[in-house]
């Protein structure tokens, strides 16, 4: 199990890197390519995170809400704990950016994701039917984040 020990703070100078992990991990037509991922990354409201072992994810925060906007994980380095490094690093970030809620959309037939994001206390708050390109639904999950001094979920 990974304890995300090798998780750094992404720039858009990893946008490369980020987009071939994100492209092993998804559909071609839900990929994001390297340019909109470097453009994200140079805005101030956004954060990345970079494992080298095949691990990235992007996420954002505006006022007293985060958002996970993309995690992939490439097919390879899967079950190994990966994503939960990563969301646990993404979850502390965002509250260090002040956010006391955090948001992320899954699609609702990745059983793996959506117990990965369970059991770091997410939960399902709505769908947004038809949402990906291949026409599948996507879950909105939402997890409160919790203050400096609780226990976080997982």
């Amino acid at each position: 199990m990974d304890n995300g020990a090798g998780i750094i703070a992404a720039r858009p100078i990893h946008a490369r890197a980020m987009a071939a992990i994100h492209a092993a991990g998804f559909r071609a037509a839900e990929r994001w390519s390297a340019e909109a991922i470097g453009r994200l990354l140079a805005l101030p409201v956004c954060f990345g995170l970079l494992h080298p072992a095949g691990g990235m994810l992007v996420g954002r925060v505006m006022a007293d809400e985060a958002e996970l906007l993309t995690v992939a994980v490439d097919p390879t380095a899967r079950r190994q704990g990966l994503g939960t490094a990563l969301a646990r690093r993404a979850i502390a970030e965002a509250r260090g950016r002040g956010a006391r809620s955090m948001f992320l959309e899954v699609s609702a037939e990745n059983g793996g994701a959506r117990r990965l994001y369970g059991a770091l206390g997410f939960a399902a708050i709505g769908r947004r039917p038809k949402y990906y390109a291949g026409g599948g639904d996507a879950l909105v999950m939402k997890r409160t984040l919790s203050g400096p001094g609780e226990v976080e979920a997982g």
